[in-house]
């Protein structure tokens, strides 16, 4: 999940467009329908989305919702991307503010974890997405996997990062490292929204610690060992 290269700032500011009234109110019913959209896809799968339930849901006609999304499948695509993008402003891009290394990567899982804890009650439509589309090919399951696959590269990033900044060893499993991160998520979901175990974002937290341990560097755990004392001096005052 690349960053976008940031774009020079112009000398002079220029004159911001004027957006037709049309297309502005066009714009924010759009995203409305997709707001809307989201809401019943994360407690219906994106299975249950439908012009007509939309059009329920919204209180708007069906040829309406039909004009901003023309089938069935572009509005679960366009619901994929949109969650795909509140994703990324919720997880991702805060956690990329933290230094280079395992400050970086904890924030992302962290950040990640916090964002599963809201999901409890409503689900996690990269989770129910794959279940429902595991074995369907098509646009939609394309558009599932390529986004999964964005945020996977983005780990794979940080875990590079973190061996070339000595933290993680350089001979460390990269792949293996996403794979158990993955797992942990995936077994904090079943566990805190299927099982209702308590406990369950805890055992997240320990299991990242036991994975970062496991291929830290003397480095890394110094930097493990300074952000615990940190926040027990934090909990402290």
């Amino acid at each position: 999940m690349p960053v976008p290269a940031k774009k020079a700032a112009p000398l002079r500011a220029a004159k911001p467009a004027r957006v037709p009234r049309s297309l502005q109110k066009g714009q924010q019913t759009r995203a409305a329908i997709l707001e809307a959209a989201l809401g019943l896809a994360s407690h219906m799968g994106l299975e249950g989305l439908s012009i007509g339930a939309l059009a329920d849901v919204t209180g708007m006609s069906k040829s309406g919702v039909f004009a901003h999304f023309g089938s069935r499948e572009e509005l679960q695509i366009a619901v994929v991307t949109e969650y795909h993008a509140k994703f990324e402003e919720e997880v991702f891009f805060i956690a990329i503010r933290e230094a280079r290394g395992l400050p970086r990567l904890r924030a992302m899982f962290e950040r990640w974890v916090r964002r599963v804890s809201v999901e409890v009650d409503s689900g996690c439509i990269y989770i129910s997405g794959a279940v429902e589309f595991d074995d369907r090919p098509g646009p939609v399951r394309d558009a599932l996997v390529g986004m999964v696959k964005a945020w996977h590269a983005a780990l794979h990033k940080a875990i590079v990062l973190s061996v070339q900044e000595g933290h993680l060893q350089p001979d460390a499993d990269v792949e293996q490292i996403v794979f158990e991160l993955h797992g942990l998520i995936l077994s904090l979901h079943h566990d805190a929204r299927f099982m209702r175990i308590p406990g369950a974002l805890t055992r997240a937290g320990v299991g990242f610690d036991r994975t970062i341990q496991f291929y830290a560097t003397p480095a890394g755990l110094e930097i493990e060992q300074r952000r615990k004392a940190s926040k027990t001096s934090a909990v402290k005052r």
